[in-house]
């Protein structure tokens, strides 16, 4: 007989594939159950913006804020169609994380990152007309990206749902349209939950016009809402973290730095550059992303660049590891890396911080040459701001000053080596100088034979 059971038993998870589906833990239920009539703390915030950096920062703030107010309830307001995978799974993951039960009221939209997050919630609440589903993964022109980066959001999707219970071939289908689930989306299609499907499939706990009906349907009788607040200094930190305000930032790091060694002396320019890797670098470091070592990085970078570009002539290793230091310290600082610990850090989150540095160095460098030539050539606007007058010397302009035409005949010592530059001294006064013939030893009798091109020229006596 017990064999008979144990054989019966095997036939059945034959039967439904060896699938057995995650118990449904209802925290929202448990907690409320456990305190009947109590005044239900809810901690509300927004989502109405692309899945990006600042929604991240908004989400930490929040389950932060929760916490240290006692919170008995985190609601997610909802209005998204989707972002970067990278942005969505950090949000997904504090949810999943939280001690707290999480619901999300989505306000019509819910899409592609949008619905990662929301399936991560313990309760699902729809208004009447709002749509969750359409998960593939895109690139920036819309169009669908290899099938590794579908496996990886297939994968987080189904392990979401699973670990709240939720019918795991249901969060795929709105990601491969591969996968067919009959009676609700046939092979081809992507799946997108209406409100009356999610909530006939289970995707769905209730359906609201307002947050005031959420409550209604959620069960909670008594509840005060708390809603996040940012100050001004916080919209500005999450605007500036945003990429496209980070992109611009480098463009004007590097067309600050380009157009600076195009005008003798420091002015304006560096000034600009400085000011906006203060704007780039500050709000990554209170964030915590940007730290000590890739600050480090960018200004080692630029000192290597400046050392080539005044100290040593032509461009070589110096330069090159220069850009690199710059690049590095920029694109490492949009990474949530711990110090030189990686771990948990998607490779398409460094391949993102890169490619948004290196587009704009591109960008950069092409409107900076542009704007150099149609700006700064005689006759355009700003024409002033460079040295386009041509100095004669027929005109009586010459660079030679009457002193240095002087030290011609005269005779000196060599301050330093000349091999063949260096500098000698005459009359107690300093020179740069390069010996015509050979090397020169410090110490040694020279004459000065000619000058030319602002430039001493010497033998040696």
């Amino acid at each position: 007989m017990k064999t008979f059971r144990i054989v019966f038993a095997g036939i059945l998870l034959g039967l439904t594939g060896f699938q057995v589906e995650a118990q449904r833990v209802d925290r929202v239920g448990e907690m409320l159950a456990n305190e009947p009539g109590k005044t239900i703390k809810v901690y509300k915030y927004d989502i109405k913006e692309d899945i990006a950096r600042p929604a991240v920062y908004k989400t930490q703030k929040a389950f932060e804020e929760a916490d240290s107010l006692g919170a008995d309830l985190v609601l997610i307001h909802m209005n998204t169609y989707g972002g970067a995978v990278d942005a969505a799974d950090s949000i997904r993951t504090r949810i999943l994380q939280s001690k707290i039960p999480v619901m999300v009221f989505i306000d019509n939209n819910a899409a592609s990152a949008g619905a990662l997050i929301s399936i991560a919630c313990d309760r699902i609440y729809m208004r009447t007309g709002s749509n969750m589903g359409a998960a593939t993964v895109v690139d920036a022109t819309g169009q669908v990206v290899p099938d590794k980066f579908q496996s990886y959001m297939r994968s987080t999707m189904r392990s979401t749902a699973e670990a709240k219970g939720r019918d795991p071939e249901i969060a795929q289908a709105m990601v491969d349209p591969s996968f067919e689930i009959p009676g609700l989306v046939e092979e081809g299609k992507v799946l997108t939950f209406t409100a009356s499907e999610a909530m006939q499939w289970g995707y769905c706990e209730g359906i609201s016009e307002d947050i005031g009906g959420v409550m209604e349907v959620a069960g909670i009788e008594h509840y005060e809402i708390i809603e996040q607040g940012f100050t001004w200094i916080e919209k500005l930190i999450g605007l500036l973290i945003s990429p496209v305000v980070s992109g611009l930032l480098i463009m004007l790091i590097i067309g600050g730095i380009y157009f600076e060694l195009q005008t003798p002396g420091i002015g304006f320019p560096i000034l600009a550059a400085a000011v906006a890797a203060l704007l780039y670098f500050a709000p990554l470091y209170i964030e915590g992303l940007a730290s000590h070592w890739e600050i480090a990085f960018f200004i080692i970078g630029v000192i290597l660049i400046a050392v080539e570009i005044f100290a040593i002539p032509g461009f070589g290793v110096t330069g090159a590891l220069g850009i690199i230091f710059v690049l590095t310290g920029l694109a490492m600082s949009m990474v949530a890396n711990d110090g030189w610990d990686f771990t948990g850090v998607p490779a398409r989150e460094v391949l993102l911080a890169f490619s948004i540095v290196i587009i704009a160095l591109f960008l950069s460098l092409t409107l900076s040459f542009f704007l150099g030539k149609k700006l700064f050539t005689p006759g355009k606007r700003f024409q002033g701001f460079a040295l386009n007058t041509i100095q004669e010397t027929d005109s009586g302009f010459t660079s030679a000053s009457t002193q240095m035409k002087s030290l011609v005949g005269k005779t000196g010592t060599a301050f330093t080596v000349l091999r063949p530059s260096g500098k000698i001294e005459v009359e107690d006064d300093i020179y740069d100088a390069t010996a015509l013939t050979g090397f020169v030893e410090k110490g040694e009798t020279i004459r000065v034979v000619k000058y030319e091109a602002s430039q001493a020229f010497v033998v040696k006596v």
